[in-house]
C-alpha cells in the first residue's frame, strides 16, 4: 500500500466545496497521539476466555475417563457376581447329590443286605430282651 499524506479538510457546511489543506508535522503528530492505533485485523484473543475453555474441556475429559472407568469396574464386578452364583449353584448342586447319596447308604434294606451277602449274617426269628435288676 503506497502511503499518502492525509489532508486536513475544513469543512463549512454553508461553503459548497471544502479547501484541503496538508497538515503542518506538529498536527500529523498530534493526531497521531489521538487515535489508538488499531490492527488491520483483529487479532486480539480474549486469553481468560481460551483459558476458560481449556478448563472446562479439562474437566469434561476427567469427567468423561471417570465415567468409563466406573462403568468399567461395574461391568468386572458384575461377571465376577455371576461366576459366584454359578459356583454357588454348582456347589449346591453337588449338596443335594451327596445328600441322596448318604440317604443311599444309610437305608436299612442296604444294610441287611450288606450283611446276609458279604459277612454271612442272618436276622434272629426270636428276639431275647435281657433286664438288670
Amino acid at each position: 500500500m503506497l502511503a499518502q499524506r492525509k489532508y486536513d479538510y475544513d469543512y463549512d457546511y454553508e461553503e459548497e466545496q471544502p479547501e484541503a489543506r496538508p497538515l503542518t508535522a506538529e498536527e500529523e503528530r498530534a493526531r497521531l497521539r489521538a487515535v489508538p492505533k488499531e490492527p488491520l485485523f483483529q487479532t486480539v484473543l480474549d486469553t481468560s476466555l481460551r483459558s476458560h475453555c481449556q478448563i472446562l474441556f479439562f474437566v469434561a475429559a476427567v469427567l468423561a475417563l471417570l465415567v468409563t472407568v466406573c462403568s468399567g469396574m461395574s461391568a468386572s464386578r458384575g461377571y465376577a457376581l455371576i461366576a459366584v452364583q454359578q459356583q454357588a449353584d454348582q456347589l449346591e448342586q453337588e449338596n443335594e447329590r451327596l445328600r441322596i447319596e448318604n440317604a443311599k447308604l444309610r437305608a436299612p434294606q442296604r444294610i441287611k443286605a450288606l450283611a446276609e451277602s458279604e459277612l454271612g449274617m442272618e436276622v434272629s426269628q426270636k428276639v431275647y430282651f435281657a433286664h438288670d435288676n
